[in-house]
Parts: C-alpha cells; structure tokens; sequence
C-alpha cells in the first residue's frame, strides 16, 4: 500500500498541515520533509507535533490520537520504590550533562526495536535547542555517575518529553519524577510523553484525545517562558525529596 503524505516546503515557520489528517495507521503520521532546524522544530512543537523517524528513512512527523500526557502532579511511585529513595545517595541536577543524556538515550535498548530513532542527525538537532536554552534535560548521579536521565522541549508553559534512560535499576523513573516535580512547582501542568506504552501507565500517565491536547498546547505554549539554561534555575537535590512528594 502506498502512503501518500504532505511533503513540507524550504520555510520553518510555514503551517503543518492540520492534525485531522493524520493518517489513523500508522496513528498520527502527518508530514514528512523538511528539516531539523531549530525554527522548524519550536513551530512543530507549538502545534503539538514531534519528528520521529529511523536512518535512512526521510524526516517524519507525528500529531498521534489519542497523546499520552502526564499531569506534573500524577506520577506514581510504588511505595516499595519510595522506601528504597529515602535510603538511596542520588542526586537530581538540570541541564548539567544534555549530551551525555542524549547520547544515553540513542544507545538505551529498546524492547521490540532494532536500532535508535535518535540519529546522529537527530541528537545534533537537540544539542542546538539545548545551546539554545529550549531543550532540556534533568539527570540523575550517584557521586559522579549518571544513572538516569530524561531530555526534551520547552515551549512556553509547556514541556514534551522525548526519551529516558536508565543505566541503574529505576534512574529513568526518578528523571521523570523529578522533572515532573520541577514541572509542577513552575505552575506547568502537563508533559507530554506521546504515545501509548504501558510502562508510562502504569507511572501515572493518561491518554488525552489528542483534540484537548492540541487546545491545552495551543493556551500553555503561547504563555510566556524564558529560554535559557536550566542549570542555574534548579539547584542539585536528593533523590529522597521525591519520595514524599509522589503518591501511590
């Protein structure tokens, strides 16, 4: 079966077609082309709209129905989890390892795919919204190493999430939780975490049709957030804080 799919032109900041046409199989494909250059990514973020593609594939974007999103003050975890970060030595810091986070991610195995989304091409075009304070990531230590990290975008009051990993038992879903605790304190309400995945579920995560996401994107992007570095906006702090603050 041939997909036939809008082919974006040379400019940035041109309209992505509409979400209604997204295709329903694959869920959400909408475009394909264009470029990876911070203008056009910021414009596909405020419309709700995120690249993901494999080498060797074009640049596709995705708009997918329902979103998986997660309320900044709903991640769950277990009680068992929670005992052990109160005894546990990690520490939470933003935006001091984004490379060594990203490139974590690329190489993380993910069950039922071969290979990485996060082409060379792909990591280069994040690194550039990091310099550029839009990117984010929050990383987890223990002394000097990194045993956990989440990355993604920032516009306005909003923040979609990318990809974690974890290179210790639990270092992602302490990234997430911390992000989201970050999130929460700022007055963001929502993370976008795209698409369904029973893992992120059962953290908390809900599906939302992706017509109200779209209306809470369009209001919490437009809403004004400076751009810069989040190193030294957040202050490193314990893992343990998080285990009082999520609920079961």
């Amino acid at each position: 079966m041939t997909i036939r799919l809008p082919l974006l032109g040379p400019d940035p900041e041109a309209p992505f077609p509409p979400a209604w046409r997204a295709l329903r199989d694959p869920n959400g494909l909408l475009a394909m082309g264009g470029d990876l250059s911070p203008a056009r990514l910021l414009n596909a973020y405020r419309h709700g709209i995120f690249p993901w593609f494999s080498e060797g594939e074009p640049i596709l974007w995705w708009c997918p129905d329902p979103r998986m999103v997660f309320d900044t003050a709903g991640v769950r975890l277990s009680s068992r989890f929670r005992r052990e970060l109160r005894r546990s030595r990690w520490e939470l810091r933003a935006d001091t390892a984004f490379d060594a986070v990203i490139a974590a991610c690329a190489h993380s195995p993910r069950p039922g795919q071969d290979g990485t989304w996060i082409t060379p091409a792909m990591a280069a075009a994040y690194r550039e919204l990091h310099r550029l304070g839009h990117a984010h990531s929050v990383e987890v230590f223990d002394g000097g190493r990194l045993v956990g990290g989440i990355y993604g975008v920032a516009v306005g009051r909003m923040f979609f999430g990318e990809s974690m990993f974890s290179a210790e038992s639990g270092g992602s879903k302490v990234a997430l939780a911390g992000l989201a605790r970050l999130l929460h304190g700022w007055g963001w309400p929502l993370l976008d975490a795209q698409v369904r995945n029973p893992h992120l579920e059962f953290l908390g995560a809900r599906l939302l049709p992706r017509d109200d996401f779209l209306q809470a994107v369009r209001r919490l992007a437009s809403e004004p957030a400076a751009a810069g570095s989040w190193a030294g906006r957040v202050a490193p702090f314990p893992a343990a804080l998080l285990a009082g603050v999520t609920a079961d």
